[in-house]
């Protein structure tokens, strides 16, 4: 056998990278997250594989390895070009379109959605006017924001998942207190706890759900969940917290895999739980390694703790993910609220009031 080590900026591309040259022919071993000399953190993941498969693999590396530099340079030259048209599109923006550009990018919108958006408009006569181009944009974002309603229409397992510090737990039990005493009717509805990480996790959720009269079980592992799951058939409604993981924990994620394929006859639903405070490019990172999950809507955490939702917005405008709920405080359950673009647009226009 031979260890290999893959490096890339989170657990998902690592693993991704080892199961593309292997497929299953693979052993995981261990992954860390380092932070090198220029700064940045990245995910190593080590891996065993049959001998003759590397040699195999390594061999054919080396014939793809001119054609690879080649693609390489295309892909330069490809961006090269991209950023002269970038500077000559921006060079013809009119004085009222780089007023209104310049609006939204003190708020944290991309220029990348900035442009999509503005750059049909040149010519229209629509340009010369600042008012209008500023209706117009606020429009465009109302219509792109999506959400994803609230609708119990079947039976469920719906799962949380998120890095730590997003108020998963509180969050979690919010949910639960709603499912069973304030929507149309009470569903019958169970807690399950698979984090074994953070002290005190179990002693919390056990807390929520003794206050509020609902059945609490701690998972320790995939199978004694699929054990388990004669015991949940009898709820309509699984809420489950998992360990907050980083974006650069492979060995998290391979377990969060292995809970989520268990045997189960309800539909999965995964929801990621994000902080409204949390910087764009953690977001970013955050979403693009859990969607590994297949990613069902986000739950938007922490809305009481800024005022700035600008990046917020230019998360929801460049992903355009489904938002299922807001969190907007710490009480249970007051303090969640169905997603609701009037709520989040209303927030953002506090910040355009200068315009």
């Amino acid at each position: 056998m031979i260890r290999e080590t893959f490096i890339a900026s989170d657990p998902k591309t690592a693993y991704e990278q080892a199961v593309k040259k292997y497929g299953n022919n693979l052993t995981l071993l261990s992954a860390r997250q380092l932070q090198y000399d220029d700064g940045k953190l990245r995910c190593e993941i080590e891996i065993v594989a049959p001998k003759a498969l590397y040699m195999e693999k390594t061999l054919q590396k080396k014939d793809l390895q001119n054609e690879e530099e080649e693609m390489l340079r295309n892909q330069v030259e490809k961006l090269t070009q991209e950023i002269q048209i970038l500077k000559e599109t921006h060079k013809t923006d009119t004085q009222e379109m780089a007023e209104v550009r310049e609006v939204f990018l003190s708020r944290g919108i991309s220029n990348k959605w900035l442009d999509a958006t503005l750059n049909p408009l040149r010519g229209s006569g629509m340009d010369g006017d600042a008012a209008l181009l500023l209706s117009y944009c606020l429009e465009e974002i109302d219509d792109t924001l999506t959400l994803k309603g609230e609708s119990i229409e079947e039976e469920c397992t719906i799962v949380l998942v998120g890095p730590t510090g997003v108020g998963k737990t509180t969050t979690l039990a919010k949910l639960a207190a709603r499912y069973a005493y304030l929507m149309d009717r009470p569903y019958k509805v169970a807690i399950v706890n698979l984090d074994n990480y953070k002290v005190g996790a179990i002693e919390q959720l056990k807390y929520y759900a003794t206050i509020l009269s609902l059945e609490y079980f701690v998972v320790e592992s995939p199978e004694a969940f699929e054990a388990l799951q004669p015991v949940l058939d009898a709820f309509e409604i699984v809420l489950i917290d998992t360990a907050g993981m980083s974006p650069y924990d492979t060995q998290k994620f391979i377990d969060m895999v292995a809970y989520i394929h268990s045997e189960q006859q309800k539909k999965i639903e995964v929801q990621l739980v994000i902080a409204a405070t949390m910087k764009y490019e953690d977001i970013e990172d955050v979403y693009q390694s859990f969607s590994f999950l297949n990613i069902d809507s986000v739950i938007i955490s922490k809305l009481d703790e800024t005022m700035h939702l600008g990046t917020l917005m230019n998360f929801a405008l460049n992903y355009q993910t489904k938002m299922s709920y807001f969190s907007t405080g710490q009480e249970v359950p007051d303090d969640l609220v169905v997603a609701d673009k009037e709520y989040l647009l209303e927030r953002f226009l506090g910040n355009t009031e200068s315009m």
